[in-house]
């Protein structure tokens, strides 16, 4: 399945409250492209796990894995397959991240053998665009939605998870040089209010799109 398709798959990435359904949500307006959106509040293990995250990690991360793996094996088969074109606010690489930083050892293992299963022919993204900012954004952003189940996040959790965002990308962009990737700082860019920063972005896009280059 994974890389039997020529249409555009862009998946937006980066820590929590950095702004990717936001600009997935506008990218899918301007390029008419169909918008595929991570299900977050239907995990009944979330808030659990952001007020102890030691004893609800296993069960928060084998559900998002198994729900995120069902939604881009539809999405494949509904658009990728038939050519058309995909944005999405996350990709399911990001599980693995999430996982490794919050099981403990014997449960990644477990987990690890799962999701190398379920993923091995999942559809890779051809671009991937990575927002990242300071953790004093992340932390107003995810105050100013009001969430009710985010508001018990853990500030040291949240920049740990940022320092290894980055450090993932960057061994991906080495591993994967054929995708480019390309980084947005967050607390320099409005892309939601300010036309010229959303404009910034489409420009990489449309320039990656042809020279499939990574600008990381």
């Amino acid at each position: 399945m994974g890389n039997q398709f020529d249409a555009p798959f862009i998946a937006i990435e980066g820590p929590i409250g950095v702004g990717k359904t936001s600009l997935a949500t506008k990218l899918s307006e301007h390029y008419h492209y169909y918008l595929l959106k991570e299900i977050v509040d239907e995990n009944p293990f979330l808030s659990k796990f952001y007020e102890d995250i030691e004893e609800w990690s296993f069960q928060t991360e084998m559900f998002f894995l198994c729900n995120r793996f069902k939604q881009l094996e539809d999405t494949y088969t509904r658009y990728l397959a038939k050519g058309h074109p995909v944005v999405s606010d996350y990709h399911i690489f990001k599980n693995h991240l999430f996982a490794k930083q919050t099981l403990k050892d014997h449960h990644f293992e477990k987990y690890d053998r799962v999701y190398n299963i379920l993923t091995d022919d999942l559809p890779k993204p051809n671009i991937i665009i990575y927002l990242h900012a300071s953790l004093p954004t992340l932390l107003d952003r995810i105050k100013l939605r009001g969430r009710k189940i985010e508001q018990s996040i853990d500030p040291a959790y949240l920049k740990q998870l940022s320092s290894d965002y980055t450090q993932f990308m960057r061994d991906h962009n080495r591993v994967y040089p054929h995708v480019p990737v390309l980084p947005f700082n967050g607390d320099n860019m409005d892309f939601v209010q300010r036309d010229g920063d959303f404009q910034r972005i489409t420009d990489q896009i449309d320039y990656a799109l042809t020279h499939k280059r990574s600008l990381l």
